[in-house]
């Protein structure tokens, strides 16, 4: 199917930058093993010292070279020589990755292409919003007018003497569009300048495009253009890399990008953007146009240093295609950012076609270069002078995202700051002196819907931390640092009653860090109902700029308003489980749903607030209130909550884990809620493709789910999962669902009500990838829904979690989660879901031999949080329990902490609130990852069919019965002394007689 070259090509980085010749001569001299070459690059770079080299290696000899490699002293790493492709798709295709199911040439990466104008223009319109926009389109109206750039050129600002690098597919020389091309310069290996696919020219022309019908916001700006992608729509990360470097060396001051992707862990990549921002370029980048899912940021548009753009229609509605925050570099500790910066219209853009003339177009990679060509009309304002003394990418930001028009409709996540704002930012760069700033500079829970998530949910005492994560801008220098730690300023006394700790960058690089709020509620604020405001501040310091002497300071402010609520009862409060989730970077984690084929990766974070947002929103609205633990399972008290939620997980458990879960539903009465998904060794390794990114076969490391690991974690109450790949439609009590590409129950306990549905079993018949309906795919019924009562607590398990998840859903099951909750946090049974004919007579049993089994081929501890790791509860948890081991697994009294973590001291210990009664457990023994734990129990629920309370019951009888026992030995013994006492009595009167 492939043809795979036996040699590959690979990034050299080094920790110097010198001629090129120099870093070959030193690899040559240092390198004593055979199978590798230096490949000369020939480009305009190569006038200029570099930081990396390209080489290529035999993989017969891949690891001893890479080895010797990585042993010089002079080189900081090696990387695979990624390729990034884009494709110029029709936006409605919503992806430029894989082609029914086959994976395109280059770089995995979501579809930074634009479409032309279409029909469909996204959210509803009223009849005024029409009217604007066919009045827009009858008489080809220009963006830049919409913007008031025309404001702008009257003062004489048009541009003059900015550098534009525009980093696509090339322009043509002598475009009659443009002013003033001053430089072409080609990076593929194809022998031509011009632009054969009219994305470079259609960008250029957005920025700096001059004819009448297109017209460009700063047609005086000279442009620099960058050709680093084929007319196949193909490049190499080593191809940016050297376009970077001499973007560097010629002094650019801004930047576009178009493309993007959901790999930030292509460090050479990002970290020279890193180094292009730190050099003074302000680069402007599309957010994507993978809406309108949420956790869909692209790279480099993600990153804090960079702008980043989406898009809206001329009804200031979030175009459809653009993509959402927030960024997903945080989890499952922390937090995302807000992203993207800000929006600007990227619908029925006109800009400049290959040779001439003006066509219209949408896409984000469209509003990119609208924000590019304002933030060149921004930069000729400033005297040339002292530019560079006040211009940076922080100093820009500032300008922009302060100036910006807040859209009533988007949340933060959806529009950033909000719609640019040409003639506000204009305003603030005018009379600007440099400072530091956050951003967002207000979080205030009674302004919905922007503030969402937040506003959608109270704080209220005992809860998880609520994590805000804002981004420091500091545009007095590209480094920066905080004086000491940021302080609480509540404006009345209630105030109090709020507890935040904060973690931020140790260094503020380059122009940019981060300022996260651990936020929690006092315990004496169980009670309290109100809102409570006040600012966080802090100082920024950096260093002197040239002719100063003192550093430079400035003090920070970030507006809280915050609502909080009464406790509420543990029945409403639910636990969503972040911790046990892998996502793409860097693993090869599939899809959950087989049916869609042109989207293999698991990659928009699983998390509450990006892909289960519709979820998280429903279940607001139901009552409940929704915490995330993004720590291992031991570091929650179980007291505090109805339900735990695991949804999608794909990660491996603790032993330790294993053990309090079960205590927790026995004893605790813990309501356990379980979405799983499909897993089957055979289909994940049909699954596999030949990447020319890493030029190596990728294998997905798991399933759907991890299910051997939910396996191990639901052995203890007699519960599995199946291997099956299930698909069909079903109803239940008239709700009509389908099941996407889930699992079946092969073990459950008897006396528990077990659903079971007629479907068709893909991985029986074969068809793993394109799970194709044909007649020999047997149609049978399948147990896919349980539920039972496990003593104290209550467990429901149902094998799909599609219904549940935005990114592919076809139909949703909220429903049959609120069914669920409603029977595991408050004990209310549904009369279908509860009836007769669905109790089970008898356990479904499968042998261990025929679970589910672990791959023994992918190393898992490079993707896993588990395997190979220590136990921690890490800074998302309580701040009682950061650095520890979690509830129930620490000595009484002070705490060992691992270094790093404060100490606190809490007296009676961690388990002071916690009922004496949890304390005593009967420990789970876990050998290794690849034993059942179902043997251990199997003499309780099936060898002597013993019900699951009966596994509770179990729980205190030998303690009771030690007891009895304790208790009378020792009445034996005090009688047995009570006897010599009375001898020891009557024989010494005898003697006082005798005397």
């Amino acid at each position: 199917m492939f043809e795979i070259n036996n040699r590959n090509n690979y990034i050299v980085r080094f920790l110097e930058y010198n001629r090129a010749e120099a870093h070959r001569d030193y690899l040559q001299l240092g390198l004593r093993s055979p199978g590798w070459g230096w490949i000369e690059r020939r480009n305009p770079a190569s006038r200029y010292p570099t930081d990396f080299g390209l080489v290529w290696i035999e993989e017969s000899a891949r690891e001893g070279v890479i080895g010797e490699l990585e042993r010089l002293g002079m080189v900081k790493d090696v990387n695979v020589d990624a390729s990034y492709t884009r494709g110029l798709l029709k936006e409605e295709s919503r992806d430029g990755r894989f082609i029914d199911e086959n994976k395109r040439p280059g770089k995995i990466f979501t579809s930074m292409s634009f479409s032309e104008a279409e029909n469909e223009h996204g959210a509803e319109m009223s009849n005024s919003s029409f009217s604007l926009r066919r009045e827009l389109l009858s008489e080809r109206s220009q963006v830049t007018s919409l913007f008031g750039a025309d404001a702008l050129w009257a003062k004489g600002y048009t541009g003059s003497k900015v550098k534009m690098a525009v980093f696509d597919t090339g322009i043509r020389d002598n475009h009659p569009h443009f002013r003033n091309i001053k430089e072409r310069t080609n990076w593929t290996n194809e022998n031509t300048l011009n632009d054969n696919l009219g994305h470079g020219t259609f960008v250029a022309g957005v920025v700096a495009g001059r004819d009448a019908e297109c017209l460009g916001f700063a047609p005086d700006t000279e442009i620099y253009a960058f050709r680093v992608f084929t007319d196949a729509q193909v490049s190499y990360t080593s191809w940016f890399l050297d376009a970077f470097n001499y973007a560097i060396a010629t002094n650019m001051d801004v930047l576009n990008l178009s493309i993007g992707g959901p790999d930030y862990l292509d460090l050479p990549f990002v970290e020279k953007v890193w180094e292009i921002t730190a050099n003074n370029i302000i680069m402007v980048s599309a957010i994507g146009n993978d809406g309108p899912l949420y956790g869909t940021l692209n790279n480099p548009a993600d990153q804090s240093d960079v702008i980043g753009v989406g898009g809206i229609d001329y009804s200031d509605h979030i175009a459809s295609f653009s993509s959402r925050g927030m960024s997903t570099w945080e989890l499952p500790h922390g937090y995302g950012r807000v992203k993207p910066d800000v929006v600007a219209y990227g619908r029925d853009i006109m800009g400049s076609k290959i040779s001439t003339g003006c066509k219209s177009l949408s896409g984000t990679s469209v509003a990119s270069p609208v924000v590019a060509g304002m933030v060149c009309l921004l930069v000729s304002v400033i005297p040339e002078s002292n530019r560079k003394d006040i211009l940076n990418p922080a100093s820009m930001k500032q300008a922009l995202v302060e100036g910006a028009a807040k859209l009533a409709g988007p949340n933060m996540y959806e529009q950033g700051a909000g719609r640019v704002d040409l003639l506000a930012s204009y305003e603030i760069l005018k009379s600007y002196q440099p400072r530091a700033s956050i951003f967002p500079s207000v979080l205030d829970y009674t302004d919905c819907p922007y503030s969402w998530p937040f506003c959608r949910q109270p704080l209220y005492a005992g809860a998880m931390p609520v994590i805000f994560n804002a981004t420091i801008l500091n545009g007095m220098g590209v480094t920066g640092y905080i004086e000491s730690s940021p302080t609480w300023h509540p404006s009345d006394e209630e105030g109090n009653l709020l507890s935040i700790h904060f973690t931020y960058s140790e260094v503020i690089w380059p122009w940019t860090g981060y300022l996260a709020l651990h936020i929690q509620i006092k315990e004496e604020g169980t009670q309290f109902s109100g809102e409570i405001e006040g600012n966080v501040t802090f100082r920024v310091f950096s260093p002197p700029a040239p002719g100063e002497k003192e550093l430079r300071s400035s003090t920070c402010v970030l507006q809280l308003k915050l609502k909080v609520v009464p406790t509420p009862p543990r029945s409403k409060r639910i636990l969503w489980d972040q911790f046990h989730n892998i996502k793409y970077p860097p693993g090869y984690i599939p899809r959950d749903s087989l049916d869609v084929r042109n989207d293999i990766l698991d990659w928009h974070g699983d998390h509450l607030h990006t892909n289960f947002h519709i979820m998280f929103n429903m279940l607001r609205d139901a009552g409940y209130y929704v915490e995330t633990l993004g720590s291992p399972l031991t570091c929650f008290d179980a007291h505090q909550y109805g339900t735990l939620l695991l949804v999608d997980l794909e990660d491996e458990y603790f032993p330790e884990e294993i053990e309090k879960l079960r205590d927790d539903v026995i004893n605790t009465g813990l309501g356990l809620a379980v979405f799983g998904e499909w897993y089957n060794v055979d289909t994940m390794v049909k699954m596999r493709f030949f990447d020319d990114n890493t030029r190596s076969w990728w294998t997905p490391i798991t399933g759907g789910a991890n299910i051997p690991a939910l396996n191990d974690l639901l052995a203890p109450f007699g519960i599995a999962f199946g291997d099956k790949i299930l698909n069909g439609d079903f109803s239940i009590d008239g709700e009509q669902s389908r099941y996407a590409s889930g699992t079946d129950i092969v073990r459950f306990p008897r006396g528990g009500h077990v659903h079971s549905f007629s479907f068709m079993d893909s991985s029986e018949s074969g068809a793993t990838q394109n799970v194709l309906r044909t007649s020999d795919m047997a149609v049978v019924d399948f147990p896919i829904l349980g539920l039972i009562e496990a003593n104290e607590g209550r467990i429901a398990v149902y094998g799909d979690s599609n219904c549940l998840d935005s990114s592919h859903m076809v139909t949703n099951c909220y429903w049959l989660l609120r069914k669920i909750l409603d029977f595991t946090s408050g004990n209310i049974r549904d009369p279908v879901l509860f009836s007769n004919s669905a109790k089970q007579d008898s356990a479904l049993y499968e042998e261990d031999s025929q679970l589910p089994s672990r791959r023994t081929d992918v190393n898992f501890s490079a993707y896993s949080a588990v395997v190979g790791k220590e136990l921690i509860c890490g800074i998302d948890s309580r701040f009682e329990i950061w650095g520890t081991k979690g509830y129930n697994l620490q000595v009484r009294g002070r705490n060992r902490r691992l270094p790093g973590y404060p100490v606190i001291d809490l007296g009676r210990g961690l388990n002071s609130s916690i009922r004496s009664s949890t304390s005593k457990r009967r420990k789970v023994n876990v050998k290794s990852k690849s034993d059942s734990l179902g043997n251990k129990y199997l003499g309780l629920f099936y060898g002597e069919e013993l019900d699951m309370p009966v596994l509770a019951t179990s729980h205190w009888i030998v303690p009771a019965l030690i007891a009895v026992i304790g208790l009378l030995l020792f009445l034996s013994f005090w009688r047995i002394r009570q006897k010599r006492r009375r001898r020891r009595k009557g024989s010494g009167s005898a003697r006082y007689s005798n005397l």
